[in-house]
C-alpha cells in the first residue's frame, strides 16, 4: 500500500487568542507536528472532537495499526465510537516549534465543532490529519493554485473562509511580481474586521450593516460592483458563451458541496478564488462565467458549508 500524504496528529490546545467577535485562533501543540507541513494558505485538515472524556482513544489506537491508512482506522470504528469529524484550513504551521494555529468560526451550540470551540480551554486534545512531510512531493488538499505571471486576482470569501483568504492576501503581499488583487470579504459583524495586507484593495462586508441581510447577500451583490471588463475583452470572453451552459450544470446534490477548480494554466492572466457557502459560491461563479463572459478554468470556486446541510 502507498503511503498517504495525510498523517494522523495527536494535538493538545496550548491557547487560544480572541480575533474578532466571531473568529478565535486556537494553536495547538504536539509530538508529532513537527512532521507536519503544508502547501498554501488553504491548506484543507480534517479535526476530530471528542464526545467525551478519552472517546479519541480508540481513534489513536486503531490508527496505530493501520499508520498509513488513517480514513480505514476511522471507518472502522463503530458508529458509536467514531469521533465527529470537520474539516478546516491551517492558519499557520510553525514546525519547529512544534505550533499550529486552526481558526474557528463561533457561532454557538450548533454542531460539534463549534460547541467544543465555545468551551474549549488549554489542555484539550484534538485529532488532526494534515500533511505529513515524510511523504515527498505529495502536494494535495488544497486549491490555491494561481497562475506563474498571473496580472489579476479576485479573493472572495465568507468568515468560514476568512483564515484561508488572509493567508493567501499575505502569500500574494510578499510577491515580488505583485498582481492587483481585489478581495470581497462578508463577516457577520463590522468589528470583525481585521488588518490584512495594504497591496490588495479589500472590501468588508459585515451582514450587520444590513438589517436583515441573508448569508452571502453582500457577496452577490459586491460581486457587481468590481469592474472586470478589460479582463472580459482582453480573454475574448461573452456573456452566455460557450461556457455558460456547462457552468450552469454545476450545481452539486443536496448532499454534496461546489468544488470546481480552476485549471493549470501558468499563461492565464486572470484568476479567481471563491469560498463561501456553496450556493452562495456557485451563484458568483455563474455570475463571473455566464454574465460576464470569463472562462470557467480560470475561476476555482469551493463550498466550504451549505446552509442547512451538516456535511462531514
Amino acid at each position: 500500500m502507498a503511503k498517504q500524504s495525510y498523517h494522523l496528529f495527536d494535538i493538545t490546545l496550548s491557547r487560544r487568542t480572541r480575533v474578532s467577535p466571531s473568529l478565535a485562533r486556537f494553536t495547538f501543540t504536539g509530538p508529532d507536528v513537527a512532521r507536519m507541513t503544508t502547501y498554501a494558505p488553504d491548506q484543507r485538515i480534517k479535526l476530530f472532537f471528542p464526545t467525551a472524556p478519552g472517546s479519541l482513544d480508540a481513534l489513536f489506537d486503531c490508527a496505530s495499526r493501520t499508520p498509513d491508512d488513517w480514513y480505514a482506522a476511522y471507518r472502522g470504528l463503530p458508529d458509536h465510537q467514531r469521533p465527529p469529524m470537520r474539516t478546516y484550513t491551517i492558519r499557520a504551521l510553525r514546525a519547529e516549534q512544534g505550533e499550529v494555529d486552526v481558526e474557528f468560526v463561533l457561532h454557538g451550540d450548533e454542531g460539534p465543532a463549534s460547541r467544543w470551540a465555545m468551551r474549549a480551554q488549554p489542555g484539550d486534545r484534538l485529532a488532526m490529519t494534515a500533511p505529513s512531510r515524510d511523504v515527498p512531493n505529495a502536494g494535495v488538499g488544497y486549491e490555491w493554485k494561481p497562475p506563474r505571471g498571473v496580472k489579476r486576482i479576485l479573493v472572495i470569501a465568507d468568515e468560514t473562509a476568512l483564515p484561508a483568504a488572509a493567508g493567501i492576501l499575505e502569500e500574494l503581499a510578499a510577491r515580488a511580481d505583485r498582481p492587483q488583487v481585489d478581495a470581497l470579504i462578508e463577516v457577520p459583524r463590522g468589528d470583525d474586521a481585521q488588518a490584512l495586507p495594504a497591496q490588495a484593495r479589500v472590501s468588508w462586508l459585515p451582514r450587520d450593516a444590513t438589517p436583515g441581510c441573508g448569508h452571502g447577500e453582500r457577496l452577490l451583490r459586491a460581486i457587481r460592483d468590481v469592474d472586470l471588463r478589460s479582463e472580459v475583452e482582453h480573454l475574448g470572453g461573452r456573456p452566455g458563451g460557450d461556457e455558460a451552459g456547462a457552468c450552469a450544470q454545476d450545481e452539486p446534490g443536496d448532499d454534496q458541496l461546489l468544488w470546481e477548480a480552476a485549471e493549470a494554466n501558468d499563461g492565464a492572466p486572470f484568476y479567481a478564488w471563491i469560498a463561501a457557502e456553496s450556493k452562495v459560491a456557485l451563484g458568483i461563479r455563474r455570475y463571473l462565467v455566464n454574465e460576464c463572459g470569463l472562462p470557467k478554468r480560470y475561476v476555482s470556486s469551493m463550498g466550504y458549508w451549505r446552509e442547512g446541510k451538516v456535511l462531514g
